[in-house]
């Protein structure tokens, strides 16, 4: 074994055993959100759901006005 390897891992060893219980941590708050470049895509995402939700809303409530007069 490497001699300079020898006080680095010795002291790693007691460290390791010193005793003492871990500290609880507190939970940190979450870090705050930071844009990305795909924030944009998914609004753009999101908004063409919503109005794809109101084309299919719109399609069904006439066709079922076209149901209703073919009877």
């Amino acid at each position: 074994m490497k001699r300079w390897l020898i006080l680095p891992l010795s002291l790693l060893a007691l460290a390791a055993c010193s005793g003492k219980p871990p500290t609880p941590k507190a939970e940190a708050a979450p870090a705050p959100r930071v844009a990305t470049p795909f924030d944009d895509l998914k609004k753009q995402e999101q908004k063409a759901k919503d109005v794809q939700k109101v084309v299919d809303k719109q399609a069904d409530e006439q066709r079922k006005q076209i149901d209703a007069a073919e009877q």
